[in-house]
């Protein structure tokens, strides 16, 4: 999904930044109209010269994540968007046709995007100003208002989960997290969230759609915030979204705990707070006997190193985060062993991979099944499914740890 890895099915790409130019391979069945894959790199052509909104026809990042779509942001700070995943609704697809040429996605003209990343079946793309629009899958789409980190009224959002149904219980006894549901978080798999939504709809004049038309995608929306919060970062997951202000923010589908909020929460629809730094989330079975571990009292969890997070990064059912001090704290679904804690367990809070402990992690990216980092050092670590050597041990083993 993403920091920058992709999973199984994606496409990838890699940017030149002298020349800029952007590379694409593997299997994007919207813009191949073969629908085979790509088994060599081969560049993206910058968009057509008189496209309205087109802006400055030149790369400047490209956005980790996209299943069978891709996504790039132009030096004038335009998204630009090619390929379709069954019409969405992520890319340019929501006019109705496959983009099988790079085309600006129609977000409001006086925004410029600065950062921006794909799940599965959304998009989510913070501006300038620290704003945050998403579009794409609806249950990825929040509703209701935020007011800050204080309880608040939220609206719970609409449909039912793509994931299978199932009961959704507290986190055991024993949990090293202290947050509970929220108003906003629907915890029982089987039942239906109301469907209203209070977000801000942005649509183009010549569309006719309304934010609460049935459908699988929603419109883009921008996000509400707390006045003066501002975003600097996105990741995009299988069905969740990550947003850093220092803060972590969450809201989508929590089952597997790759929310961080201590429960298998089914739906999160608006954004909630992960406690990352002052939960208890070092294991201190784990954390024994190492020389570098965290001050702590007995009957109580060991701090995370570090005041703030800067950098976050979302895999198909589980988020990594890394702290100012170069600590990772991994959560969510566990069973290959992609929160590399030593088992399979799902993590449903913020988690300290203490095997890494002394060494400062600088970069995340989180794939389906796995995750990748990288030290200051420049030491690669990579832990999680391995079915398709994707984690260039020259094996096929899973790895639970580094």
């Amino acid at each position: 999904m993403n920091g920058s890895e992709l999973g199984e099915g994606s496409m990838k790409m890699e940017v030149i930044e002298k020349e800029k130019l952007v590379y694409m391979w593997g299997y994007l069945p919207g813009a191949m109209p073969q629908r085979s894959p790509l088994l060599s790199p081969i560049v993206v052509g910058v968009p057509q010269q008189g496209i309205v909104n087109a802006g400055n026809y030149s790369w400047k990042d490209v956005c980790g994540g996209g299943c069978g779509f891709a996504m790039a942001i132009s030096d004038s700070g335009k998204i630009i968007t090619w390929g379709s995943t069954d019409d969405l609704g992520q890319c340019y697809v929501t006019s109705g046709k496959h983009g099988e040429i790079p085309e600006p996605f129609p977000l409001p003209d006086e925004i410029s995007i600065v950062k921006a990343a794909a799940g599965w079946a959304h998009c989510v793309a913070v501006t300038e100003t620290g704003e945050v629009y998403t579009w794409g899958w609806k249950e990825c789409v929040p509703s209701g208002k935020f007011l800050g980190e204080q309880a608040v009224d939220k609206e719970v959002s609409d449909g039912q989960s793509s994931f299978p149904a199932q009961q959704v219980t507290r986190h055991p006894q024993g949990s090293r997290s202290k947050v509970g549901a929220a108003p906003g978080i629907e915890t029982r798999g089987g039942e239906d969230g109301a469907k209203r939504r209070r977000v801000s709809s942005v649509k183009q004049p010549a569309e006719s759609s309304s934010p609460g038309d049935e459908g699988p995608s929603a419109l883009p929306c921008l996000v509400t915030l707390n006045p003066g919060l501002r975003i600097v970062s996105v990741a995009a997951g299988g069905r969740h979204t990550l947003a850093l202000s220092g803060q972590v923010w969450g809201w989508g589908y929590g089952g597997e705990g790759q929310l961080g909020l201590g429960s298998r929460i089914r739906m999160v629809s608006s954004p909630h707070p992960v406690p990352c730094i002052d939960s208890s989330s070092l294991r201190k079975d784990r954390a024994m006997g190492l020389s570098h571990g965290c001050p702590g009292s007995e009957g109580q969890g060991l701090r995370v190193p570090g005041n703030y997070i800067k950098r976050i990064a979302c895999g198909g059912r589980h988020s990594a985060v890394i702290t100012d001090a170069g600590a990772l704290l991994t959560f969510g679904w566990g069973l290959y062993g992609q929160c590399g804690q030593g088992s399979t367990d799902d993590e449903l809070s913020p988690t300290c991979v203490s095997s890494l402990l002394g060494i400062r992690i600088e970069s995340v990216a989180a794939g389906l099944w796995h995750t990748v980092c990288i030290s200051a050092d420049g030491d690669v670590y990579a832990f999680g499914g391995n079915q398709f050597g994707q984690l260039g041990t020259g094996t096929e083993q899973a790895e639970v740890q580094f």
